[in-house]
């Protein structure tokens, strides 16, 4: 009798390990680091940042990627883009796309939960639904940038980080410029006291931090033009400029000036103001932009005596925890020519200002200056600014300072920068620590709020 009553607990006890074994196995916030457990699950790719995720090898991720997205040409673009990466002579990837092509895709992939991390990067208008989506039925998800167009969305994806949280998977936000090398030399540099001192106050017309971007909407890569979606000219689907390219700014301003620091978007922010205004585009600019004859439907709305007007430009002043900060943006239709994208920032700080130049005298490559503030003594910031360079050099030996006549030039040569698209693979290789080690901090999700909450408020605002 003994004996049976102990082979069954012993059997019982078995089973008992087995089912928790499978369960654990199908839990989509375990983790371990292994190679190949991050399995992708690629929704509706109409932008080709979802493909330069896939541009290399990456150990933890399976060969075998889940594609779900309705029929048409940007899924044909990111399966040719993704082919080539298999194809190429020098160190060709190894990915296998399983594509379901369908209207339904959304449905099937929520039902089918056939991967553990979504791959968000398409039509803007449809990313905060399927974030929630994803999120509510258990998928970690790796999105790319904006996660909100608008307040709804907004307010959506709220919700959607609640319910991460409840299913205990991890959303993520692909801020590809903290991981430009610039960035990251600059923040070490507002980030010493005895060089930079404390980023000042400034004022709404002076702001502490100024950043301001050309960008234009007809590009020619390898001699071909560079063809867009319609619905990129949609601000509907698309977002407003300030919606879109001022993220990566708002997370910049946050991740250098206040390191670390979670930022509560209902007591730490102060939209000021916000404005927008239309760049226009000929049938013949669209066409030569899109490959498509007409302007489409919903586009109609946005077409006055032949031209379409897409607000793709606009301002954004705000405060956080009190200092003044203003983003512009520009989108023109083309570069003049010989000419390119441009940026400016400038970073105040009590002893000295950091100032970011990307212009036809740069050759459209981004370069870092430094200057003392007012009423600081010359020998005494040279002297600062010499040690805190040699101190950085420990961790980056290829820095170097230049004299550029009342200010200097922190060089950080071409060759040593990692290119964006390399960002791509580095920022998903941070998301996949996070859910190894369970250690996203805080600070990520409330200032990911922070962030859109400053650009929808600001569409709202310029929408007035």
């Amino acid at each position: 009798m003994n004996s049976k009553i102990i082979s069954f607990v012993l059997l019982l006890s078995v089973l008992l390990m087995f089912s928790c074994t499978s369960k654990k196995s199908d839990d989509q916030s375990v983790f371990t680091g292994k190679e190949g457990e991050v399995r992708l699950v690629v929704l509706n790719p109409g932008h080709f940042h979802a493909s330069l995720l896939l541009k290399s090898n990456l150990a933890r991720v399976n060969d075998s990627v889940f594609v779900y997205a309705p029929e048409g040409t940007e899924l044909e673009q990111y399966l040719a883009t993704v082919k080539g990466f298999n194809t190429r002579i020098e160190n060709p990837t190894s990915w296998k796309e399983e594509v379901y092509e369908a209207p339904d895709f959304l449905e099937k992939m929520l039902a089918e939960k056939r991967g553990n991390v979504v791959v968000l990067a398409g039509n803007n208008h449809e990313t905060t639904n399927y974030i929630y989506q994803a999120v509510s039925a258990g998928y970690n998800v790796l999105s790319d940038k904006p996660m909100a167009i608008n307040k709804e969305d907004f307010q959506l994806l709220v919700k959607a980080y609640e319910n991460a949280e409840k299913n205990n998977v991890l959303l993520y936000d692909m801020m590809t410029e903290r991981f430009d090398d610039l960035n990251i030399i600059e923040k070490e540099l507002i980030n010493n006291k005895e060089l930079f001192g404390e980023l000042t106050g400034g004022t709404e017309n002076e702001p502490a931090v100024y950043m301001e971007s050309v960008h234009h909407f007809y590009k020619e890569v390898a001699g071909k033009p560079l063809i867009r979606p319609a619905w990129y000219y949609d601000v509907q689907q698309q977002g407003e400029g300030i919606a879109d390219v001022t993220t990566h700014y708002i997370d910049l301003v946050n991740w250098k000036c206040f390191p670390d620091q979670s930022i509560n978007y209902q007591t730490d922010i102060k939209v000021i103001n916000a404005s927008h205004w239309a760049t226009e585009l000929s049938l013949e600019d669209f066409s030569k932009s899109t490959n498509s004859e007409s302007f489409p439907s919903y586009l109609l709305k946005y077409v006055e005596n032949s031209k379409l007007k897409v607000n793709a430009n606009g301002t954004i002043n705000y405060q956080v925890k009190g200092k003044n900060i203003a983003l512009k943006v520009l989108w023109n239709y083309v570069a003049p020519q010989g000419g390119g994208d441009t940026f400016t920032s400038r970073v105040i700080g009590t002893k000295a200002i950091l100032a970011t130049v990307q212009d036809k005298q740069h050759d459209y490559i981004k370069q870092l200056y430094v200057e003392k503030a007012d009423g600081v003594n010359s020998d005494e910031f040279k002297s600062n600014l010499e040690r805190t360079i040699e101190n950085i050099k420990e961790k980056y030996p290829f820095v170097s300072l230049k004299e550029a006549g009342d200010k200097y030039q922190i060089v950080i040569p071409v060759e040593n920068r990692s290119n964006h698209e390399a960002h791509f693979g580095l920022v998903a290789e941070n998301y996949f620590d996070f859910l190894v080690n369970r250690n996203m901090p805080e600070w990520e999700k409330a200032n990911t709020l922070t962030k859109y909450f400053i650009t929808t408020t600001a569409v709202e605002m310029a929408n007035e």
